[in-house]
């Protein structure tokens, strides 16, 4: 099958061109130009079975990224497999206010909760290479993920395997980001999600658990003045501030993601710096 045919494979199959374009390019090893200009060569029976199996999982909802195995987050291309959620774009902002509080108040230890496939953790040790940050995630999978991408950047992390602040006990940071699962269990959005962990999306019930959980326990493990950053859903933040405020925390902000949308509330525990 000639790669102008697999593409018109994919659009019957409901698969997005620059997907399809994508996909294929990435399993020929070649750059997306180079399929433009050679939209009839000729791919072997081996090659062309692979990628209209691949296309039919992209079709079905496959994310792109689990198909070729990375994704871009922060200028850092991570691997990924299906044991760790995607890194979405809207997720830099929790990057971008967390370097902007290093900056405006240095701190030299930072941890990242529910690391995933360390994308938020190594984005600001590549930023902030004097940093000591620490990542914690429950899954022992995706830990295996995280560890692979600090490997293949060369940027030093301390990965600990455990449920939020479980893995901390005794160590104080000054700053603490998270970006916790916290759809709704019955949010409808989930079914086209079904091909990411699960437990990376939702804690179920209202969304808020894993949120509640942080908050509760994170005056145990910060430094006076430490902010708390958290992603959350558009329309959390209200909650979010609420729960801050009650357990002690000051100064809470939330920001929009550039969708216009409240992503990221954050608040500095007793003393705002």
């Amino acid at each position: 099958m000639r790669i102008a045919e697999l593409l018109i494979a994919a659009r019957r199959a409901g698969v997005d061109r620059l997907d399809a374009q994508l996909l294929i390019a990435h399993r020929l090893q070649r750059p997306r130009a180079w399929l433009l200009a050679h939209d009839d060569h000729q791919l072997g029976e081996a090659q062309t079975a692979q990628l209209l199996q691949q296309l039919q999982q992209r079709a079905q909802g496959m994310p792109l990224a689990y198909l070729v195995g990375e994704r871009e987050f922060c200028g850092l291309v991570l691997q990924l497999t299906p044991d760790v959620l995607v890194p979405r774009p809207e997720t830099e902002l929790l990057v971008e206010w967390a370097l902007e509080r290093l900056a405006a108040a240095p701190a030299d230890s930072v941890v990242d909760l529910g690391t995933g496939s360390g994308a938020v953790a190594l984005a600001i040790k590549q930023r902030r290479p004097g940093a000591a940050v620490t990542a914690s995630d429950a899954s022992a999978a995706a830990l295996q993920v995280a560890q692979g991408n600090g490997a293949r950047h060369g940027l030093a992390v301390d990965w600990l395997h455990g449920d939020w602040w479980a893995p901390l006990h005794g160590r104080r940071y000054g700053l603490a980001v998270s970006n916790p699962p916290y759809v709704a269990g019955d949010d409808p959005h989930l079914a086209a999600l079904a091909h990411e962990p699960r437990g990376a999306l939702t804690p179920e019930g209202d969304g808020l658990a894993a949120l509640r959980r942080i908050v509760q326990d994170a005056p145990d493990h910060l430094l006076p003045g430490a902010w708390l950053l958290l992603e959350h859903g558009h329309d959390q933040a209200a909650a979010v501030q609420a729960l801050l405020t009650a357990r002690g925390f000051v100064g809470g902000v939330t920001r929009a993601d550039l969708a216009g949308q409240p992503r990221c509330t954050g608040a500095a525990w007793r003393r705002v710096p």
